[in-house]
């Protein structure tokens, strides 16, 4: 990824969405572009000009976590804008090291997946930074098997909804989930700049997806943290849920989903049944005997 580029427009978009008026600057003129000019986020900031131009043409180089914040705050950045700024400003500045690079696993070890398996009343699964489904339990399985048991898609979740059609029916809020995906990828992309796998996940969507580039040029960030998810699954129908993330601390870049309903809801029983019909063995269609 080229970090100057992507730090120019970053802070660029950031200052564009920004009126004068949310910024609490009174007056200003007629202006030409929406958003705060350069000179009102270095003044907001508490930085000369020349500083901040330097910063916004893309160099972070040895800029001091203090002067982030106050750009972040300058900006009104979220956690995880602010998050991804501290990123880039750290991949612009490397840190030396002579060891060679921990190797990207992705076979999750044995305790994992049983604790796993262990969690039986929800679906559970461990996807990591590119959102590539590692693990699962019975009914985090079942539960994902229209992405999973397609193999176009890789076990990867992103791929599912950029470009496989059932997406669109699997996630009834497509819009948002997609936005959700882009910006994961985004946060990815700026904690791991030389991430060979990812970045060649990103070239592919850009280049497939019309859906995906609009809206990885937009910039923005998220953090999965927690929220809500509706899923339409083909055996069950409508299904809504909470969804906790919890990132797994010696596995960097690794995230483990829980995703639960409400006792007694529509979405426990219909889960319920999603996971009888997973433990049902197929069986095979009987022959009529010829005449």
């Amino acid at each position: 990824m080229d970090n100057q580029g992507e730090v120019r427009d970053f802070l660029r978009t950031r200052r564009s969405r920004i009126t004068p008026e949310q910024a609490g600057i009174i007056g200003g003129g007629r202006r030409r572009q929406p958003g705060l000019r350069r000179e009102e986020v270095a003044m907001l900031a508490g930085m000369s000009v020349d500083y901040y131009a330097k910063m916004e043409r893309g160099n972070l180089a040895g800029v001091s976590a203090e002067v982030l914040g106050a750009l972040a705050r300058a900006l009104q950045l979220d956690d995880a804008e602010t998050d991804h700024l501290h990123d880039l400003a750290r991949a612009a500045t490397p840190v030396p090291n002579n060891r060679r690079p921990r190797p990207t696993e992705s076979t999750v070890r044995p305790s994992l997946q049983r604790f796993l398996d262990a969690l039986t009343g929800a679906p559970a699964w461990i996807a990591n930074q590119r959102s590539d489904i590692l693990a699962t339990n019975h009914l985090g399985r079942a539960l994902l098997a229209p992405m999973l048991d397609d193999p176009d898609n890789q076990d990867n979740n992103a791929r599912f909804i950029f470009l496989s059609p059932a997406s669109r029916n699997f996630y009834p809020d497509w819009e948002q989930a997609a936005n959700a995906a882009a910006a994961s990828l985004r946060i990815a992309a700026g904690r791991n700049p030389r991430d060979k796998a990812l970045t060649d996940l990103i070239g592919e969507l850009v280049t497939r997806s019309d859906a995906f580039s609009r809206r990885w040029s937009a910039h923005d960030v998220r953090l999965h943290r927690s929220g809500t998810k509706q899923i339409h699954h083909p055996d069950v129908g409508d299904l809504e849920f909470v969804y906790e993330a919890v990132e797994l601390p010696d596995q960097p870049g690794w995230t483990m989903f829980a995703y639960t309903s409400d006792a007694g809801s529509p979405t426990e029983e219909r889960i319920k049944l999603l996971g009888s019909l997973a433990s049902t063995p197929s069986e095979p269609p009987v022959s009529t005997p010829e005449n």
